[in-house]
């Protein structure tokens, strides 16, 4: 009899999302990755105390660096940003953001493009409060031409930081370094030390980076990942390596590569291990999609750890793919509702908006029932507010007032230079694009003058197919008359998804009256 229940409960796990079948000696619950969905690349994660934190990169998008919160590595929360005002110094490619926390302190370890040279180094910041953002305290790492990838160490209570190097340096092979920190975790004091290097006959002949760092018995361990990290064309996967000394002598597992891409999930790599209260080993990373792929960005994903006690080395408990559903940690339950809807005339709900950073800051107001942006910068992509995709499936509405002298859009944004929009301006309504910069109207319709209150509308499946209507509030229009189809494969820049969002355009001053927004994922 208990063969058949165990049969009818292992049925059961994969008849759901988080499913709990009671089986002695206690209940079996699973997880579907992502477990933080949409553009997540890089991500870093801690415990501290009860709670998980994790952050990720953000590339060319402000706020810079994601945070989000947890309570059992599953659903996860949006904290708020590292940095709610960019740091002086960078310029973009906010990139591999490292948590860390040290004496009741948090810490994170940061790439950014330097503005002065448009080069690539480390930065660090600090917090008593990761709700109230992290100060900056400049460059920590400064290492010829770039230094990406920082992930500190805590060694018999001495601090180190490790990074990757020699990336845009010619004949100079890219490797691992490391070097001593000061106390306050703010300077390097000591001589840098190298761990590994990248094998240029080897899986990761592409470079290696990503490292994490742990360590377990004996033995130090790092995850790392090798090769093209993004866009169409990526190859990703993940190596292991272990010393008995933090300084090496490093040694290579010879099953390397560990982990690597299938249909499901392609392209894994670059996280970080987290060890549970009950002493299970988790690595959050990331992948794209299979089937969103490169329009919903590489998400939050988690693998799981096992070890073999006599080797002494781990391996994914799921073979050498990423897990499409797994057992979860212990009090995983509840599924984070992703779709967002705000009425600016009665909600107080405020958008998780993001913005180019090649451009100032959108100036933005909600006020009189409205969301309220300033057409400060007069070109089509600019003022741009966007939120990032979770899936490839959607619908995203905005709700405005027609203008006569500004042009308000909803768009889907790949960067500048790469963009759809689909805007209402007095008595027209017109789809546009910009690809690689050359602007190209679409379809142009004219509406009645005295239609005032419109609803713009995208419809969009995989990410990358997309249908724009048009409506009219109190007014019966078939929507399907007014739609437009489009497909955008050139979208995706390399090391991120598009973003989809509304923004302001046009020649003259003004300011937009949007007074609804709506995301919802099918």
């Amino acid at each position: 009899m208990k063969f058949f229940l165990f049969l009818f409960s292992l049925s059961l796990i994969f008849s759901g999302n988080t499913i709990a079948q009671k089986l002695n000696p206690g209940p079996v619950v699973t997880y579907r990755n992502p477990v933080i969905s949409g553009d997540f690349a890089d991500p870093s994660v801690i415990r501290v105390g009860d709670t998980y934190y994790a952050a990720g990169t953000s590339s060319e998008w402000g706020p810079a660096y994601p945070i989000y919160s947890s309570k059992n590595l599953i659903d996860w929360e949006y904290v708020g940003p590292v940095f709610a005002e960019l740091p002086e110094w960078t310029m973009g490619s906010f990139w591999a953001p490292e948590l860390f926390f040290r004496n009741g302190t948090f810490y994170v370890y940061y790439t950014a493009r330097r503005k002065s040279d448009k080069q690539s180094f480390i930065g660090v910041a600090s917090t008593k409060d990761l709700k109230k953002g992290f100060k900056d305290h400049g460059v920590i790492i400064e290492w010829t031409k770039e230094a990406i990838d920082a992930f500190i160490v805590e060694d018999k209570g001495k601090l180190f930081i490790t990074w990757k190097a020699y990336g845009l340096d010619k004949d100079r092979g890219i490797e691992i370094l490391g070097a001593e920190l000061s106390p306050d975790g703010l300077k390097v004091i000591g001589k840098e030390f190298s761990l590994i290097k990248a094998d240029p006959a080897g899986w990761e002949s592409g470079g290696a980076e990503g490292q994490a760092i742990f360590k377990r018995g004996n033995y130090w361990y790092m995850l790392y990942s090798g090769n093209a990290c993004c866009g169409d064309k990526c190859d990703y996967q993940v190596g292991f390596a272990r010393a008995e000394k933090l300084q090496g002598p490093w040694i290579k597992y010879s099953g390397n590569p560990v982990l690597f891409g299938d249909d499901t999930w392609k392209c894994p790599g670059h996280g970080t291990v987290v060890i549970t209260p009950d002493n299970r080993y988790f690595y959050l990373h990331h992948a794209y999609n299979g089937v969103d792929f490169t329009f919903s960005g590489r998400q939050g994903i988690l693998s799981e750890l096992v070890w073999d006690e006599a080797s002494k080395w781990p391996a994914f408990r799921y073979g050498k793919t990423p897990p499409a559903q797994a057992e979860a940690p212990i009090g995983a339950s509840a599924v984070i509702n992703s779709n967002l809807f705000i009425n600016y005339d009665k909600d107080t709900l405020k958008a998780p908006w993001v913005y180019d950073v090649s451009f100032p800051k959108p100036d933005y107001v909600v006020q009189n029932g409205s969301l309220q942006i300033e057409n400060s910068n007069h070109t089509n992509t600019g003022n741009f507010l966007g939120l990032t995709v979770k899936k490839g499936n959607y619908t995203f509405t905005a709700e405005v007032i027609s203008k006569n002298d500004i042009t308000q859009n909803i768009i889907v944004y790949g960067d500048a230079n790469n963009a759809i929009g689909y805007g209402v301006h007095k008595d027209n309504i017109e789809l546009w694009q910009i690809k690689d910069g050359v602007v190209e109207v679409i379809k142009k319709q004219e509406i009645p003058e005295k239609y005032k209150d419109i609803k713009l509308k995208l419809q969009t499946r995989y990410g990358r197919f997309y249908e724009f209507s048009w409506d009219i509030k109190g007014q019966k229009i078939d929507s399907l008359i007014n739609a437009v189809q489009i497909e955008a494969p050139w979208l995706p820049r390399w090391d991120r998804a598009p973003r989809v969002g509304i923004n302001v355009a046009g020649t003259k001053s003004g300011k937009s009256e949007i007074k609804a927004i709506q995301m919802k994922y099918d």
